[in-house]
C-alpha cells in the first residue's frame, strides 16, 4: 500500500478542531483547515495555511519559510487565491478555493518570519442595476 492510498490520520482532529472553533466563536466566524497537495506534482511544497472568514472579511494565513518577500506571487479573481512563491531550496504552489466571494482589490498583505498574512474584504452580495 503507498503512503497517499491511506487516509491521513489527522483528518479527525483536524475535523474536531474546526467544529469547536467554529462552535467557540459563537457562530460569527469560520475556521478552516486547508491541506492537500495543493496540486503540486513538480516538486511543490505543501503549504500549511489556515483561512478565517467573518462577515466583513476573508483571512489567509499562510506558512511559507524561506522565500524572500520579492518571491511570493498572489492572484486572486475573488473566488480563487493563487500563491506562488520560490526561496533558494524551496517552492510553493498554492491554489486555494475562498469561502466567500472577495472584493481582490481591497487585498493587503504582510509577510514576516515566513508567515504570509493576506486579508480581503467580502465583496457585496447585491449588485445594482441601471435601467
Amino acid at each position: 500500500m503507498r503512503d497517499d492510498d491511506r487516509d491521513d490520520p489527522f483528518d479527525d482532529l483536524f475535523s474536531e478542531i474546526e467544529r469547536m472553533m467554529n462552535e467557540m466563536m459563537g457562530g460569527n466566524a469560520e475556521f478552516h483547515f486547508e491541506g492537500g497537495t495543493g496540486g503540486h506534482t513538480d516538486g511543490g511544497r505543501d503549504v500549511h495555511m489556515d483561512i478565517h472568514e467573518s462577515d466583513d472579511e476573508v483571512r489567509i494565513v499562510a506558512d511559507i519559510p524561506g522565500v524572500d518577500k520579492e518571491d511570493i506571487d498572489l492572484q486572486c479573481d475573488g473566488t480563487t487565491l493563487n500563491l506562488r512563491a520560490a526561496g533558494n531550496n524551496r517552492e510553493y504552489r498554492e491554489r486555494v478555493s475562498l469561502p466567500a466571494t472577495v472584493d481582490e482589490h481591497s487585498a493587503s498583505a504582510t509577510y514576516n518570519n515566513g508567515v504570509l498574512e493576506v486579508v480581503f474584504d467580502r465583496a457585496d452580495d447585491t449588485t445594482s442595476i441601471d435601467i
